[in-house]
């Protein structure tokens, strides 16, 4: 079943983080999306950043930082011709070992949901490749006492139009549920600026922190257009 992806999100106050990856109608990109939401006000206190080979999480004031762990990372990461995505620091985990000839699920062993029961946050990730083909990817508690971890990974071809969207949560609740089943179908666009409105309109406007948007072209040595959108650096102008 393919669903309206504006209509989940308008739908769910809290997804919590959310990968989007697929292919645009015209076959012509790769798309990639990324978005984090917050509850605390540590957790609302970030903004997204370009860096070299994607982009970085900071905070956006320094002074209210309280705690940085599992809130500061690098979500986005290219690697070689291929794009990292995650919610967590194991972008780096991945992206080390692709670069020593690794799998991505070699990589996700080494690694479980994040240590923040009663929650137990999964950690999602995905792996887009050239020819915008992808790789998802959930670490879930598999009960209430964090003990034991669930490793899901699902594998799709570069169908135009289709994308997938998995996110850390159900919906808003506690504990937070963690998301189930297999990623979500959803229609994608051709065009960056209307496809990253489309998603940051969408967002539940109280919880929403940060959003990337990337179209890589499919058919180019790398060529890509990206967007940022950030909550608090728009109520600051």
């Amino acid at each position: 079943m393919r669903y309206d992806l504006g209509a989940l999100l308008a739908g769910n106050p809290y997804p919590g983080r959310g990968i989007v990856l697929g292919v645009s109608p015209d076959g012509k990109w790769a798309v990639t999306a990324y978005f984090i939401m917050g509850r605390s006000a540590n957790s609302r206190n970030r903004v997204f950043e370009n860096t070299e080979d994607g982009i970085r999480t900071k905070a956006f004031d320094e002074s209210a930082m309280t705690d940085p762990s599992l809130i500061i990372y690098h979500p986005v990461r290219k690697v070689g011709r291929g794009l990292v995505v995650t919610n967590g620091d194991q972008t780096d985990t991945i992206r080390d070992f692709l670069i020593k000839g690794q799998t991505f699920e070699a990589a996700l062993r080494t690694r479980e949901f994040e240590p923040d029961g009663p929650n137990w946050t999964p950690r999602i990730s995905g792996l887009q490749s050239p020819d915008g083909s992808y790789k998802l990817s959930i670490l879930k508690s598999a009960d209430v006492s964090g003990k034991y971890c669930i490793r899901e990974t699902f594998e799709y071809p570069p169908v135009p139009g289709v994308g997938r969207f998995i996110h850390t949560y159900q919906g808003d609740g506690e504990p937070l549920p963690s998301f189930s089943g297999e990623p979500e179908e959803v229609g994608l666009g051709n065009d960056i600026d209307a496809f990253g409105n489309m998603l940051w309109e969408n967002l539940n406007s109280d919880n929403k922190v940060s959003l990337y948007v990337r179209y890589t072209r499919i058919d180019s040595n790398g060529e890509f257009e990206s967007r940022i959108y950030n909550k608090n650096q728009e109520e600051a102008i």
